[in-house]
């Protein structure tokens, strides 16, 4: 039989041991997802970079414009340093109702998309995807339309997050700006 010490001791253990695994679970690189092509995608590959996370859809309102203005960042910025992230959603207004391959193939065309995307998921709710459920306990925000957006630092920590009535241009600066500090960080490592 333990003793209450052995109890307490082993208790404090098993809590240490889940908080130590919890907390590495605790950004958003953590996560692995499915990519438009089907094949499961861990994002650690893009930490040490600044990442916009965005549930897009193609037959939205909102559509033209954060396509556009996404690319642009995705152009200007580049993939080393920087990656819009896109999540296509059908949740909203049941404005994404294209499979994987249609939307992938209608952004490409339409857009010149070149930032990667995944599998159609759920961003809210019961159903949502982890990636999400994790993006929405740390910011407090769940998506309530498409074309949210959520800022990813280098180390997997949420930024920040704006809903689709706040334009690209709008947080641009910040993206600049995290940008920047992570280049110069990055020159002086050398």
């Amino acid at each position: 039989m333990w003793s209450i010490f052995e109890m307490f001791l082993r208790a404090f253990l098993f809590l240490t041991l889940s908080c130590v695994a919890q907390a590495k679970l605790k950004d958003f690189y953590t996560f692995k997802v499915v990519n438009s092509r089907g094949r499961l995608v861990s994002l650690e590959k893009y930490r040490g970079s600044v990442s916009l996370v965005v549930n897009v859809a193609s037959e939205c309102g909102y559509t033209d414009e954060h396509y556009k203005s996404l690319q642009q960042l995705q152009k200007d910025f580049g993939s080393f340093h920087f990656n819009v992230l896109g999540f296509p959603c059908n949740q909203f207004g049941q404005q994404e109702p294209g499979s994987d391959k249609e939307i992938d193939s209608f952004v490409r065309k339409a857009y010149g998309v070149s930032f990667p995307l995944f599998s159609k998921i759920a961003v809210a709710g019961i159903g949502a995807n982890n990636a999400y459920k994790y993006l929405v306990g740390a910011t407090g925000k769940e998506p309530s339309w498409n074309f949210w957006k959520y800022l990813i630092g280098p180390d997997g920590k949420v930024v920040d997050a704006w809903g689709p009535e706040v334009a690209v241009k709008e947080i641009r600066p910040q993206i600049a700006e995290m940008v920047r500090k992570l280049i110069i960080k990055r020159k002086e490592e050398l």
